[in-house]
């Protein structure tokens, strides 16, 4: 006996997962230089010197046991200092040690505050396009999953039908921006527009409803696109960080949830997430990778590669004839597919060894990602397959 739903999440796997394993089997037949692989957000670009130094300089220390052993459920005192510290700092708003809860990445952070959210007939809404993975964290956590459909002309947050999807259930909304697939950065009108739509429902419905904002790519922008900080625009704010995109670090599993003082009921609301990390088999986060964050708090991302293989990328498909709204952050372009089907046209191009993710999952099936974390080389040599997948199309 074993239970059903979790056999179906385990054998229906993610598309994007997929394409991956096919583009790694596809190398050893026909040389890796001759696949194409789009498919993944992996961070390309090195962690930064100063992650390696925190590593290296952990790692030699001779008491093993205060790098390597257990620290306490919510994360070292330390290291949440680093962190809130550097928050405040940067963006002027008040956060506290006690406002943060280490978790092993943002997907634990974002589970743990669903599960946290999930009263009776909750509802979680997230905002088309999305990242695939919010619907199994919401359904198999106690909540029912709604998608408020995308504005495909900028991607930014249709207000208006967020209003409509609202309902007294409604105990959040995910919020992603920089956005994983579209790389769009919300902006600050776009966000204040949202949060005086839930001011005003909450007021109403008798109950906060919280944003709850998944933010790992927060450090990657571009053209000095501004990402707000959500609490200073919405108090019902809880924020889920990792650090994989911004330190080049997605193994390493290291992230925090953030519930600033601000929030409705924000010291209950924290220990129910950390009741909810508790039965997900949450004992503390990685202390080697705690460490490590608290020693490289203040330490950026050098986007250089990013921007070129974004602005190359951009450039070239949309000459082609190819529409895409312009990313202002992530590293990742959302492109409408030539005939508007986007599994068909990615399943076309992987004939090609061409591995680009069709949106169905994304809740947009009229678009396909590519991400752009890839090598500057592997772009350039792909053009020409680009081109001829759209030529042919428009004959």
């Amino acid at each position: 006996m074993f239970s059903q739903s979790m056999y179906t999440l385990g054998t229906n796997r993610s598309c994007i997962r997929d394409l991956f394993e096919y583009g790694l089997q596809q190398a050893q037949t026909v040389g890796k230089e001759n696949v194409f692989d789009f498919s993944l957000g992996n961070p390309s670009i090195p962690a930064p010197n100063a992650v390696r130094d925190a590593f290296s300089g952990l790692i030699e220390r001779e008491d093993s046991l205060s790098v390597h052993g257990y620290t306490p459920a919510p994360g070292l005192f330390d290291a949440r200092s680093a962190v809130a510290d550097d928050l405040t700092d940067r963006f002027g708003f008040p956060i506290h040690p006690e406002n943060l809860f280490f978790t092993c990445g943002a997907a634990p952070a974002l589970t743990a505050a669903i599960r946290a959210l999930a009263v009776e007939n909750a509802e979680i809404l997230a905002i088309a396009p999305f990242f695939p993975e919010y619907r199994p964290f919401v359904e198999h956590n106690g909540a029912a999953f709604a998608v408020v459909p995308a504005d495909t002309d900028t991607f930014q947050i249709p207000v208006a039908d967020v209003e409509a999807a609202l309902t007294p259930h409604t105990q959040g909304i995910i919020v992603n921006s920089p956005n994983n697939p579209s790389g769009v950065v919300y902006t600050r009108g776009n966000l204040s527009a949202l949060a005086a739509l839930l001011t005003r429902k909450s007021q109403e419905y008798g109950h906060p409803i919280y944003i709850l904002a998944d933010e790992p790519y927060r450090e990657l922008v571009y053209d000095g696109a501004e990402v707000p900080f959500l609490p200073a625009i919405y108090p019902h704010t809880i924020i889920c960080y990792s650090y994989s995109k911004s330190l080049s670090l997605p193994g390493e599993r290291i992230g925090y949830v953030c519930i600033p003082d601000c929030a409705a009921d924000s010291r209950e609301l924290l220990a129910a997430v950390a009741g909810a990390s508790r039965i997900l088999g949450h004992v503390c986060a990685p202390s080697l990778q705690q460490q490590v964050a608290a020693q490289c708090a203040r330490v950026r991302p050098d986007l250089e590669a990013y921007d070129r293989n974004r602005r190359t990328l951009y450039d070239a498909l949309t000459s082609y004839g190819y529409a895409c709204v312009k990313p202002d952050g992530a590293f990742y372009l959302f492109v409408k597919a030539p005939g508007g089907d986007a599994q068909a046209f990615s399943d076309r191009a992987k004939k090609r060894n061409l591995l680009i993710v069709p949106g169905g999952d994304f809740g947009c099936p009229d678009f396909f990602r590519i991400s752009t974390c890839v090598s500057h080389d592997m772009i350039l040599r792909s053009l020409p397959v680009f081109q001829q997948l759209i030529s042919e199309t428009q004959v």
